[in-house]
């Protein structure tokens, strides 16, 4: 069985408020990037020991999710929930990016936990561009973990 990379190209976002069950509506972007994980290093020298660190595991850090040049039908559903947020800062939501195989397989999911939207901009308005409706969309995430996808 030949295995195939995973390719950066193809992906969906879903998004679902603590409020409510069914995912935000729809939206499709072009640019995902701040799926990142990372770990500080607590480095300790030992006396006497001049010749190695000891090296212990630190707290982790997260990225922040940036995604870029958004569509949705006519839905106002992301701008509500900015604005909600704002209004109750308390508010969480859970965000999955699915990674999709180029025949549209799910190849694997990165799970976001109590997410909050921190910043939603709108293209410049031109009337000779055909601008999508959300220039970005940027996230705060509390956790990350990836779960193999359903067609892997």
């Amino acid at each position: 069985m030949a295995t195939h990379p995973f390719t950066a190209f193809s992906f969906a976002v879903e998004i679902v408020r603590a409020d409510a069950g069914a995912p935000l509506a729809g939206a499709a972007f072009s640019e995902c990037d701040g799926l990142e994980i990372g770990m500080e290093v607590k480095t300790i020298r030992e006396g006497g020991s001049n010749d190695r660190q000891i090296r212990l595991a630190g707290p982790a850090t997260v990225g922040q999710l940036t995604l870029k040049r958004g569509m949705t039908g006519d839905s106002f559903e992301l701008w509500q929930w900015m604005s909600d947020s704002l209004a109750d800062p308390g508010l969480r939501a859970d965000a999955e990016v699915v990674l999709l195989a180029p025949d549209g397989a799910e190849r694997a999911r990165f799970v976001l936990s109590r997410c909050l939207p921190v910043k939603m901009k709108a293209p410049p308005l031109n009337g000779r561009d055909g601008a999508v409706a959300i220039e970005e969309l940027q996230i705060a995430y509390e956790h990350m973990a990836v779960k193999r996808g359903k067609g892997s």
